[in-house]
């Protein structure tokens, strides 16, 4: 194929191939000349152009294919254009001759096309430049198209279509002649050549004025003729026709002047009459109504109403939606006049009726739900409220008339229903769409919304009634706050008219689909209403027998108001149920003979009423067990199975009743059997399997001797088919756009599909998906699908003997039947057959003995041979489910062998279709079938019937069912990947377009082609390539098929390529057919367009972005996308498409890839995308609003924006979201969260103003959100104040999320303020309105979090600032304080507790901070120190602020500590386990109802812990001291706790004391904290766990809860053993930090009560003897601890826990495993440092809390612990300081070593032992690391040496050995390479020369001083070079200074005279001091000034010194004098000095 690749064919390469190869080479060779040729010089196309030419031309005689022959016409006339133009007339001449050709033969019918096709294109390309040869042309192929057959005159057509397009209006003279043509071919049979034929039109009405001026009624006729028998595509063409003619005709201004005399402007009346006529009358014409029509006999066929249905909605889209809102209130009075009375043909039947009504229904939802945005829709609600109150009124005056002669005959009345429905409707779907922003429209008492649908409801249709119902249902689910109202409203009614019939079943509708909205309003409604609804039932059921007049209305409203109550769910139904259960038990009879008295008793009007009434029974239990599976417990099952045998009894008598009583009964018979057929279908069938052969003889006669003679396939089949099976049978069972009118076409003349007034029931039941309003079938059909699928459920559980039976009386029925009753019956068995064969595959179930597989498989074969073929889709299905079943090998061999006989042998259609996909159905049940031989059979015969070009039918059957062998044979099929993808492409290349459904399977195949090879097609090897490139070759003629299902194909085999070999497939050009295809008027179209879409941006895309709108910025003239992509790219093309789309799929698949597009490019692009999401979010905003507020930063904004600046002037002419809908405004809204959320990932200079502004300042393209954000929070204050409550919702969480990431951001300009204090203003304003009274509770809950977050935020730090919104705060507080009587009755009362939780929630957020910022200031606010030059000044306003701010909270703390107490005490109930559910209080708990306890766990779950946390705050700011005298009485201080549950109020003490209020609070706050720490939910909230150990450690922070804890050791041992396991489960290092904070704290405690009890001992027996103290501390006499039992070994195991998770090395286990002793050390993370140091604190306090004999059995392993750590993290850092764990580890030591217990009478030997060993652990540790020893650090190891020197008993280190090894030590030390090392060394060694105790000193100054004056000595010659050496010597010095101090009077002057020589020789004399270094010169300051204080120390030492060495006297004399005169200067510089040695003490303060 890389030959192909070049400008000319490469004729010796195309030789050499094969027919096939050729075909497919010049294909490869085409397509690429199409992509070369524009990017090609002119000069080389001239010099090869007449080569290319004559290849060219010569391919037409080749007979090419379709897609072949357009690329061969293509390239001709791209080629002429850029080329040369003056050989073109041949190469027309020569196409006019190839058509006028006498040659009729099948051979050369290519050429002829490829002819007529190359003229179109030509024509199209060089329009003009062709002159005048175009009459010829035109003439010639409109002659050629008289004897042409449909291929031809498809052709033919569409080249008209490009020549007219080419050509403009020079084409004028041949218009007519065009049209004549175009007429006749839009009537043709093929429908592909009238969907050809109306595209040439549409483009002669371009140009041709007549088609839309004098010929337009023609025009007009001619599509209503169109549409006859027409298919979906024809439907679309047409009506687009139609549509876009008519509303040319309405706009056009300029008229020729020769048609000027005879033209007047037509009106849109006229127009909307035209269409009408169509609608109305059908196709007849206006003046010829033909004699049955004037029978009244005639109605319209469907498809010219549908059609005209869709014509309609194109000319309002043509027109625009601005066109709409002007005109809306013609257009609806004459949409609705379509159904009225006015036009009785069109409703003279229901079916009729219903068809027109959902054509009108459709034609409002496309117009107004589609174009107009939120604001026209609310005025057009009020034209439709308008039309509900004018019909209201002419219904009134109809029914109050008295005077019968006046009196309109009620059918008027009735006959009024459909405009109303309709009307009705489409306010409904209007208002649900509009959700909350449909407010305003509501409370607009002029248009009355509410009132006119309430006052419809007593309309005498039914259908009226039903609907109004349903419209309330949609207002109910948009406006959730109307529904308590609207349901209190119709009760209300409902109890007042009780005597009218239309107000029963009216209101009780209306109550009905009410409580069916209740579960899409989260808040749901107040639980009384279940009570109160309950209670009407019941009133209506027994007063029904009290007046005959209304016994039936009262029945059916009864039971339906109880079937709407089971919807509320389990919470609701428990309540009622044992009301409900004995109704059900009284409304059957109780015994058989019960019910053969009432069959004698009774007449028609008591049966009627009865039947109902058990209907409605069954519906309520059928709902029962749908909504409330959670309370289908044994008893209640026992209770509902009583009535049930003698339900079914009743079913089996039901037609000997039919027959006694006649025809009334007929419709309540088929509602009882239906009801019962699902009753029993929800049921498990257990529970009713002594009915199953009665009810199975009741189905078997329902199914075979149906009533209707109704083909029911449509609606039983399409369920039991495989959907991609439904593919074959063409668009009508596909989902399209218009699948709502469409459907009526699919289901056959005899019905028009569902409606409302079928079944009442339905009214409340969820809606079916893709559905605005149930479409229940009529009973008749919906018996029969309740009963296939009832046969199913029982007949996979009936005994297998009388399964043969069943069947076999099913198969005698089937062959009784004759004609078309036969193909019904046949069908309803096999639906009912095929779904019980689903049930037993599901339950892996055996179908039963050879007998019944026989009369099984003789059903099916029957079925698969039917005239239907849905039935035989359904048959091949259910075939391969009957292998599935029986899974036997050779049945399956047996079914696929009968098959493959079939085919070989069968000539008919109808067999080979059905039989084909058998074999493909067999494969998706059974994978591989196993043998490969059957395979290959398979294959063969599918390949024999794919090239059956005499039948397409055969061939789309044939491939479809080879693309399942492909996908499902898996690797098996490799073998056959080549052959079948050459006969694909061999088909794709010659079958012609016209096969839509050929090309659909052929796409399917290759899909499946591509699947099967995988990732394999990324391979390099010839054979991949070659397979890759046939793939490929396929997608690109699949792309260039007209059919838009076929492009969709090509799309998804081109992102299958792209997901297995993304760089083989071009990007830049799939981008831009998707780009093309984005609005495509066909649904599947557009999903795969953006399925595509969604997997591309996933991996690039960026580049898929640049692609889109480098695509438009080319714009070839063939693009013009409906979507603007060129002013804000894709992604805005994306935000307008989910704007507009309907459908849920695709709007939830652009949303992801939006998300993922922001993800990847918004922090590159930001500025694009935050102007994306204000433009859609600006759309909301009422501007005049927020200017008022948004006055402050304009100026900001406008250098921030710089890209906004180039778009602004765009603004006024074109604003690319025209109103979107709220759901797109929130979408916008959480994209602003995720690029918040992306920027924060990308890096600090997001969140830095100072940063961003420098780096902006560096490259103008950077841009950071900081910059933006005044922006930010405009959109989140648009989105804030809006009216849609989720918006509001969406912008609260935005400004929260702004605060919260901005809060600490600094103003630069401003020192000491933050940079969102300018928003205040803007902050408050979008709180205030959420707390408005009328504002959902969910809105003020988020509102509260805002708050707390902004008060917590410490932005604002002026408390008057603050005070508005604290004031919020406050007035939430007082409506809390109400309590949940007070709360409105509009939701349900957990909304309340949700409202209140969150209020206190927010209260406790801003008090913990509050108190956080009072006890550390100088954290509150650091940064206002960082910037702040007047550091005082700004910490003076910070500590006011935090001080202000607990001010603020101090005033409430009162009220809050209670009601902060009450709802942790609620909590505590609520999470008591399920076994105390009985001891919870009845009426509930402070804030929540004993009924809605469910609902309202979630929202303590969701504040609880903050609460916690500010109680704990309080408690301890109190110091548990309870500050209310009268506290004890009230209620909220007790918390209830399980042991005073029960107690009765009387036996409770009436007062509590202090302390046991204070017991009773510790312990519920301590309780929580346990229970919710032993076992957090793997969910659960980190803030969660740490407020929670945060109030553990606030708890424990005063000493009285210290108390409790120290004396209760079980207690204390509890706690650890939570925070142990907590530390386990949880990595997060906050959390285990807290954890340690909180183990620290116990243990305190413990040592407290220790310290306590031994204190109050000594007191208590101070006169006795010593030795009789009994022990404290744990380990008593014997040093034993309990697991368990003992808080020390629960500390030792946290400690242990925590330490080996960061060093494993500490476990003994693993040091022997070769894994860890490489030796090599880990540096810790900052986070694991803080761990092990906080470990190690708590470790060194654990000896405090034993007795002597505990501590002893403790020591080991602490010390073993602490030392393990020093040696592991014991390394050197760079700059010397030591590792915070080493710190840790040696301030440990230093702990234990001065611990009473060394020094204890009882413990101080053993711990003399253990202390020397671990001495010696120490000193060994030095030893290990000869090979190591670089890394080591010595520091460290001789820091804790010097610690055990000093800290511990002289005993420990005196002893000889270990003396002698320390001190070795250290003189290696001192001997150290490293300055540094020998730094700390002295420094050490002062520390030990300094101790008191001679006895340990003394050695170590006798081994180690004469080495320090040796080295010093040393110094005298290499003077030091640097800082470092300086400090050692300056060190030295030092040490020798101090020794000379501490020595013995004796020894001194031995030692001045060492020092003093040393001091003078470091002197310099003037002229060295010029010249000398740094160091030296400070060296020399040094000494001069030591030795100005040790002269006149040891002055007699120093005169003798002098006097002995003259030279010595001189120097010193000279630098004596040298530096008087700076001696000021100097001494204040030397102060300075020694700060450095000093801060280095510090750090080593553990010594």
């Amino acid at each position: 194929m890389e030959l192909a690749h070049s400008l000319l064919l490469n004729e010796e390469a195309y030789n050499q191939l094969g027919e096939f190869q050729k075909a497919e080479f010049i294909f490869e060779w085409l397509q690429f000349l199409e992509k070369l040729l524009p990017v090609t010089s002119r000069a080389d196309i001239r010099e090869n152009q007449k080569k290319l030419v004559e290849q060219l031309t010569s391919l037409l005689n080749n007979s090419p294919g379709p897609p072949t022959r357009r690329l061969v016409a293509k390239n001709l006339a791209v080629l002429y254009s850029t080329g040369d133009t003056f050989s073109v007339y041949q190469t027309i001449d020569k196409c006019n001759e190839l058509i006028r050709s006498k040659d009729d033969s099948p051979s050369y019918l290519p050429t002829k096309l490829a002819a007529v096709v190359c003229l179109g294109y030509l024509y199209k390309k060089l329009g003009r430049i062709l002159g005048n040869s175009f009459t010829d042309t035109v003439g010639n192929v409109l002659k050629a198209m008289k004897n042409a057959e449909s291929q031809g005159r498809y052709e033919i057509m569409l080249s008209l279509q490009n020549i007219l397009n080419g050509l403009g209006a020079a084409a004028i003279p041949c218009h007519r002649d065009i049209y004549k043509a175009a007429r006749s071919c839009l009537t043709d049979r093929s429908m592909a050549v009238r969907c050809a034929a109306a595209k040439c039109l549409l483009e002669l009405q371009n140009e041709a004025v007549f088609m839309w001026s004098t010929d337009l009624d023609s025009v007009v006729t001619l599509c209503f003729k169109s549409f006859e028998g027409s298919n979906y595509d024809v439907r679309l063409a047409v009506s687009k026709l139609l549509g876009t003619v008519l509303a040319r005709a309405l706009t056009s201004k300029q008229i020729t002047a020769s048609t000027r005399h005879n033209f007047r402007r037509i009106c849109l009346e006229e127009v909307m009459e035209l269409l009408g006529t169509g609608f109305l009358r059908g196709s007849c014409g206006f003046l010829r109504a033909s004699g049955d029509m004037l029978k009244g006999t005639s109605s319209v066929s469907r498809d010219v109403r549908v059609g005209v249905t869709q014509a309609y909605v194109v000319f309002v889209s043509t027109l625009g939606a601005q066109w709409l809102e002007r005109n809306f209130s013609a257009f609806l009075s004459h949409i609705l006049d379509l159904v009225s009375p006015s036009h009785p043909k069109a409703i003279q039947s229901q079916m009729d009726a219903i068809g027109c009504r959902r054509c009108v229904s459709f034609i409002l939802r496309a117009t107004v739900g589609g174009l107009l945005g939120e604001k026209a829709q609310i005025a057009a609600a009020k034209e439709i409220c308008q039309a509900i109150w004018k019909l209201k009124k002419v219904v009134d005056a109809a029914i109050s008339d008295s005077n019968l002669e006046t009196r309109i005959s009620t059918t008027d009345v009735t006959a009024s229903q459909h405009v109303l429905v309709c009307a009705l409707q489409e306010l409904g779907s209007l208002i649900q769409g509009l959700g909350t922003t449909a407010g305003p429209l509501l409370q607009d008492s002029s248009t009355g919304v509410l009132e006119a649908v309430i006052s419809v409801i007593l309309h005498p249709s039914i259908s009226v009634r039903l609907t109004a119902a349903w419209c309330l249902r949609c207002i109910a689910v948009a406006l959730p706050s109307y529904v308590s109202l609207l349901l209190d409203r119709c009760i209300e009614r409902l109890s007042a008219l009780k005597t009218s019939p239309e107000a029963i079943t009216g209101y009780s509708f209306a109550v009905a689909a009410l409580l069916g909205a209740v579960k899409y309003c989260p808040l749901g409604i107040p639980h009384g209403k279940g009570k109160v609804i309950m209670t009407v039932a019941e009133d209506l059921l027994c007063s029904a027998s009290q007046n005959s007049r209304i016994s039936l209305q009262r029945t059916q409203a009864g039971w339906l108001l109880i079937s709407a109550l089971m919807t509320l769910g389990p919470a609701v139904v428990q309540h009622h149920l044992p009301r409900m259960l004995l109704l059900w038990k009284c409304i059957f009879p109780s015994s058989p003979k019960d019910l053969e008295i009432e069959k004698t008793r009774g007449d028609s009007f008591t049966w009627q009423v009865t039947l109902e009434g058990r209907a409605g029974a069954l519906c309520a239990i059928k709902s029962f067990v749908s909504h409330c599976a959670g309370l289908l417990m044994d008893e209640v099952v026992q209770r509902l199975l009583p009535p049930l045998p003698s339900a079914v009894d009743l079913l089996t008598q039901l037609s000997s009743i039919y027959k006694s009583y006649g025809n009334s009964l007929k419709t309540p018979s088929t509602v009882y059997r239906h009801k019962l057929y699902e009753l029993l279908a929800v049921l498990p069938p257990k529970t009713y399997e002594g009915s199953f052969s009665a009810v199975l003889k009741e189905l078997v006669a329902d199914l075979t001797v149906p009533d209707s003679q109704i083909d029911a396939s449509t609606f039983l089949l399409p369920p039991l088919c495989h959907e991609n099976d439904l593919l074959l049978l063409g668009p009508l069972l596909q989902e399209t756009d218009h699948r709502f009118i469409e459907e009526q076409l699919l289901l056959g003349n005899s019905i028009a599909g569902g409606s409302l007034e079928y079944d009442p029931y339905s009214v409340y039941e969820k809606v079916a998906k893709g559905d605005s309003v149930p479409k229940p079938l009529p009973p008749v059909l919906s018996v029969i699908s309740a009963a296939t699928r009832l046969f199913g459920v029982i007949f996979s559980h009936v005994a297998e003997s009388h399964r043969l039976q069943v069947l076999e009386q099913l198969l005698n029925s089937i062959k009784q039947t004759k004609g078309s009753r036969q193909q019904i019956v046949h069908l309803n068995v096999v639906s009912a057959f095929s779904i019980s064969l689903k049930h037993l595959a599901n339950c892996k179930g055996n179908l039963g003995p050879e007998e019944v597989r026989r009369s099984a498989l003789t059903l099916v074969m029957g079925a698969l041979e039917s005239n239907n073929p849905l039935l035989r889709c359904a048959a091949a299905e259910c075939l391969a489910r009957l292998a599935q079943v029986v899974s036997d090998s050779a049945f399956t061999a047996g079914l696929a062998q009968v098959s493959f006989d079939k085919l070989k042998s069968a000539r008919d259609v109808v067999s080979r279709t059905g039989h084909s996909l058998a074999l493909g159905c067999l494969y998706r049940y059974l994978g591989g079938i196993g043998s490969t031989q059957h395979l290959n059979a398979c294959v063969g015969i599918l390949y024999t019937l794919s090239q059956d070009s005499t039948s397409p039918d055969v061939q789309a059957w044939a491939l479809h069912s080879l693309s399942l062998v492909v996908d499902l044979a898996g690797p098996l099929y490799h073998v056959h990947v080549e052959p079948t993808l050459s006969l694909v492409l061999m088909l794709l290349l010659t079958v012609p377009p016209a096969y839509a459904e050929v090309h659909q399977s052929l796409g399917r195949c290759l899909n499946a082609l591509i699947t099967t090879l995988g990732p394999e097609l990324q391979g390099s090897s010839t054979s991949v390539s070659a397979l890759r490139t046939s793939c490929l070759l396929g997608c690109a003629v699949m792309q260039d098929n007209p059919d838009c299902l076929v492009q969709a194909q090509a799309i998804s085999c081109l992102q299958q390529l792209h997901m297995f070999a993304p760089r083989h497939v071009n990007l830049s050009s799939l981008v831009s057919c998707l780009c093309v295809n984005l609005c495509s008027s066909y649904l599947l179209l557009r999903r795969a367009v953006v399925a595509c879409l969604r997997q591309l941006v996933q991996r690039e895309a960026a580049e898929v972005s640049e692609y889109a709108v480098a695509l438009v910025k080319e714009s070839r003239e063939d693009f013009t996308p409906d979507v603007n992509i060129r002013e804000i790219g894709l992604e805005g093309a994306l935000l307008g498409l989910l704007d507009k789309e309907l459908d849920q799929r695709l709007c939830q698949d652009i949303k992801e890839i939006l998300t993922h597009m922001l993800t990847s490019m918004a922090v590159e692009k930001l500025s694009f995308w935050l102007k994306l999401c204000k433009d859609v979010l600006a759309a909301s905003a009422d501007f005049n609003t927020v200017a008022s507020v948004d006055t402050t930063q304009e100026e900001e904004a406008a250098k921030a924006d710089d890209a906004s600046v180039l778009t602004s002037d765009l603004d006024e002419r074109f604003h690319p979201f025209s109103n979107p809908r709220w759901s797109t405004r929130v979408f916008a809204a959480e994209c602003v969260c995720k690029i918040i959320s992306q920027c924060e990932n990308a890096g600090s200079a997001h969140f830095d103003i100072t940063l961003a502004q420098e780096r902006k300042q560096r490259d103008s393209r950077d841009d950071f959100l900081v910059l933006h954000l005044a922006d930010l929070i405009r959109m989140a204050f648009m989105a804030a104040t809006d009216h849609s409550d989720q918006l509001r919702l969406s912008g609260l969480q935005t400004l929260q999320i702004v605060v919260r990431k901005f809060a600490a951001v600094p103003e630069p300009e401003f020192p000491g303020h933050v940079i969102l204090e300018q928003y205040q203003a803007n902050v408050g304003a979008a709180l205030r309105p959420a707390f408005a009274p009328e504002t959902p509770p969910d809105v003020t809950a988020k509102a509260c979090q805002v708050c707390s977050a902004w008060i917590a935020s410490g932005v604002v730090s002026d408390l008057n600032d603050l005070r508005r919104v604290h004031q919020l705060l406050v007035s939430s507080l007082i409506k809390v304080q109400a309590g949940k009587e007070a709360q409105s009755q509009q939701y349900n009362e957990s909304t309340s507790t949700m409202e209140i939780l969150a209020v206190l929630k927010a209260w406790a957020e801003v008090y913990i901070v509050a108190v956080e910022k009072q006890k550390n200031p100088s954290d509150a606010h650091s940064h206002c120190l960082k910037i702040a030059n007047s550091a005082e000044e700004s910490y003076r306003d910070v500590t006011s602020s935090a001080g202000g701010l607990l001010d603020l909270v101090q005033a409430d703390l009162g009220t809050l500590s209670k009601l902060w107490l009450a709802a942790l005490q609620d909590f505590a109930l609520l999470t008591l386990p399920s076994e105390y559910a009985s001891q919870l209080p009845t009426e509930g708990g402070t804030f929540y109802t004993a009924e809605t306890i469910e609902n309202a766990r979630p929202h303590y779950y969701n504040s609880w812990a903050l609460i916690l946390y500010a109680t704990a705050l309080w408690l301890t700011s109190t110091g548990f001291i309870v500050v209310d005298p009268d506290e004890g009485l009230t209620n909220l201080s007790r918390p209830v706790t399980p042991t005073t549950m029960c107690q009765d109020s009387s036996t409770r003490p009436l007062v509590k004391s202090p302390e046991d209020v204070n017991t009773d609070r510790f312990h519920l706050l301590l309780g929580i904290s346990v229970e919710f720490l032993c076992s957090p939910r793997s969910d659960a909230a980190m803030e969660n766990i740490i407020a929670c150990l945060h109030a553990l450690q606030a708890l424990f922070d005063v000493p009285w809860p210290r108390s409790k804890i120290g004396g209760d050791q079980e207690l204390g041992v509890e706690l650890l053993n939570v925070l142990h396991r907590l530390i386990l489960t949880r990595e997060s290092p906050d959390i285990q930090l807290a954890a340690l904070e909180v183990v620290q704290l116990i243990l305190f405690a413990a040592q407290e009560h220790v310290k306590e009890k031994r204190r109050s001992a000594e007191v208590d027996d101070g006169a006795a003897e010593k030795e009789t103290l009994p022990e404290f501390g744990e380990g008593k006499d014997t040093g034993g601890l309990v697991p368990g039992k003992s808080l020390v070994f629960a500390t030792l195991e946290l400690c242990v826990c925590i330490l080996v998770r960061q060093l494993p090395q500490l476990n003994p286990k693993l040091t022997c495993s070769p894994a860890v002793q490489s030796g090599k050390h880990l540096l810790l993370s900052e986070d694991g440092s803080r761990l092990v140091a906080a470990a190690l604190v708590i470790l060194s306090d654990v000896p405090a809390i034993c007795s002597p004999e505990g501590s002893i059995s403790v020591l080991p392993t602490i010390l073993y612990l602490i030392i393990g750590v020093l040696k592991e993290t014991a390394v050197k850092l760079q700059d010397g300081r030591l590792p915070l764990t080493v710190a840790a580890s040696l301030q440990a030591l230093k702990g234990l070593l001065s611990s009473p217990m060394a020094r204890a009478e009882k413990s101080r030997t053993a711990w003399t032992d253990l202390l020397r060993s671990a001495l010696v652990t120490v000193l060994d540790c030095w030893d290990q690391i000869d090979g190591l020893l670089q890394e080591r650090d010595e520091v460290s190891l001789l820091t804790a040496i010097t610690v055990f020197v000093m800290s511990a008993s002289p005993e420990v280190t005196t002893i000889e050995c270990l003396q002698k090894r320390c001190i070795e030590k250290f003189k290696i030390t001192l001997d150290s390479k490293d300055p540094l090392v020998q730094y700390k060394c002295y420094q050490l060694l002062h520390s030990i020369f300094q101790l008191p105790n001679k006895t340990v000193s003394y050695p170590y100054i006798h081994s180690l001083a004469p080495s320090i004056v040796r080295k010093l000595q040393e110094t005298e010659k290499a003077k030091p070079e640097n800082a470092a050496e300086l400090q050692v010597i300056q060190e030295g010095i030092k040490v020798i200074t101090a020794l000379t101090a501490t020595a013995e009077e004796k020894h001194r002057a031995h030692l001045v005279a060492c020092l003093l020589p040393l001091l003078i020789s470091f002197l310099l004399d003037e002229n060295a001091l010029v010249s000398a270094t740094n160091s030296a010169k400070n060296l020399h300051e040094f000494a001069l000034q030591n030795l100005m204080q040790i002269g006149p120390q040891y002055s007699s030492v120093f005169k003798k010194l002098m006097a002995s060495s003259p030279t010595m006297k001189a120097r010193l004399e000279s630098a004596v004098k040298g530096n008087q005169e700076s001696m000021k200067v100097k001494t204040a510089k030397h102060a300075k000095n020694p700060g450095k040695s000093s801060s280095i003490q510090l750090k080593t303060n553990f010594l």
